[in-house]
This record gives C-alpha cells, sequence and structure tokens, in this order.
C-alpha cells in the first residue's frame, strides 16, 4: 500500500497583479507560509504551481513574521517560488492534495483556468483532497466533477465574505462577489466573525475564510489525509 507520504501536495499561486486598476495584487504570503509550514512539518514536499508559471506577483509580506520570513528565505521554496510550475507541467497523480492560496488576483485568474480545474477534479476524483483560503476559493467556482456537477454543490464552504470584502472597501473592485458566487454553484456557505479564523471541512473539501484561516485549513489537509491514508 502506497504510503500517503510519498505525495506531494500542490499549492496554487494566483499570477495575476492588477487589482481592477487601483493598485497590485498577487498571492498573499501569509495564506502560502503558513500552510507550507503545516505541510512540510506534517512531512509532505510542497509543489508550486500558477497559471502562468514563473515567478508570480507577491501581496502582504510581513518580513517581522517568522514564518513567512523562513517561507521567503527557504532555499528550496525560493528556486520554486522563481520558476512556479504551469498548470500542464502537473501531473495530478503525484498530489494528495490541491491547496489555493488568496490574494486578490485569484479573482481574477482563478475561475476561468481550465487546467487548474482539471487538476483539482483529478486529485479529488482520486480520493485526494481539495483546499482553498480567503479568495483562494474562486478557484473552485467553476470546477465541476467528471459527472458534470459543481464540486462545491451542496458542500459546507468558507471563503472571505461579502461583508469582509465591504469592510475593505474593495466591493466594487473585484470582478463578483465570492461568497455569492460560491451560493450560486450550490455551496452551503459558513461564515465566521469577520477576520476571524473559519474553517468548513465538507469530506475531501476543506476552506477557510481568511489569512488567519490559512493555517487551520492545512492543519485540516493534513488530518483529512491521516484519517484517508
Amino acid at each position: 500500500m502506497t504510503n500517503i507520504l510519498d505525495k506531494k501536495i500542490l499549492i496554487v499561486l494566483t499570477s495575476h497583479d492588477d487589482l481592477g486598476g487601483t493598485g497590485k495584487t498577487g498571492f498573499y504570503v501569509s495564506e502560502t507560509a503558513y500552510p507550507w509550514r503545516v505541510f512540510t512539518q506534517a512531512g509532505y514536499q510542497v509543489d508550486l504551481v500558477s497559471p502562468q508559471g514563473g515567478e508570480p506577483p507577491q501581496d502582504g509580506a510581513d518580513l517581522s513574521d517568522p514564518i513567512q520570513k523562513a517561507f521567503l528565505d527557504d532555499a528550496e521554496m525560493s528556486r520554486k517560488l522563481a520558476d512556479t510550475l504551469r498548470p500542464e507541467k502537473v501531473d495530478a497523480r503525484d498530489y494528495a492534495a490541491i491547496f489555493y492560496a488568496g490574494g486578490h488576483g485569484t479573482m481574477w485568474d482563478f475561475p476561468g483556468d481550465t487546467g487548474l480545474a482539471g487538476i483539482a477534479r483529478d486529485i479529488y476524483e482520486a480520493g485526494g483532497v481539495v483546499s482553498a483560503v480567503c479568495h483562494g476559493p474562486a478557484a473552485l467556482v467553476n470546477i465541476t466533477l467528471s459527472d458534470g456537477s459543481y464540486l462545491v454543490a451542496g458542500k459546507e464552504v468558507s471563503a472571505f465574505t461579502n461583508e469582509e470584502e465591504a469592510a475593505v472597501g474593495l466591493t466594487g473592485i473585484v470582478p463578483f462577489l465570492l461568497q455569492t458566487a460560491l451560493e450560486e454553484r450550490g455551496a452551503k456557505h459558513v461564515a465566521g466573525p469577520n477576520f476571524l479564523s473559519q474553517v468548513s471541512v465538507s469530506g475531501r473539501l476543506v476552506t477557510g475564510q481568511n489569512p488567519a484561516s490559512a493555517g487551520p485549513v492545512a492543519e485540516q489537509v493534513v488530518a483529512v489525509l491521516s484519517n484517508n491514508g
């Protein structure tokens, strides 16, 4: 029997850096660094992929945070971050889980990326875990399973809420409201208080509401994989 740790975890980062003409955005560093720490401490190797490949734009880096600094200083991650994989270079069979990190850029390039959607579907249908945090669940809006149903339909999902989007003043800037889009796909959106950790586990779909949820989402991914392994 194959050890679940023989498979890796794939973290997906946005390639989009334009915040609707109002400034720059990218992947939110803490939402990548905290899961990376959890996954690697659990014994998993981590790969990075982005819609366009190469070096993705960063947002919100805080080098006074030792976990973010450790992620950015890590030799292996620095190499992978400088040249992220393109979706067509990824073999879903190598991965136990896929994790979509957030950052507002995801709202523009995650939903329409059919390559990433196919990877997530293949991992999920092979018994793996699909996970996302904050705006990362933008990727989940258009993922369909082989039977044509939406992955999120009928499942509990947590993502950046309409109320949180209003609180950061970006309701009119983002191309759509994430909570609304997920609900339109049949998801049961579960919201916690603004900017506090909220994680939903619905079978092998694990999602979190905001940056505070990034580490806890990763911990639940590891727990689900342990139970499935």
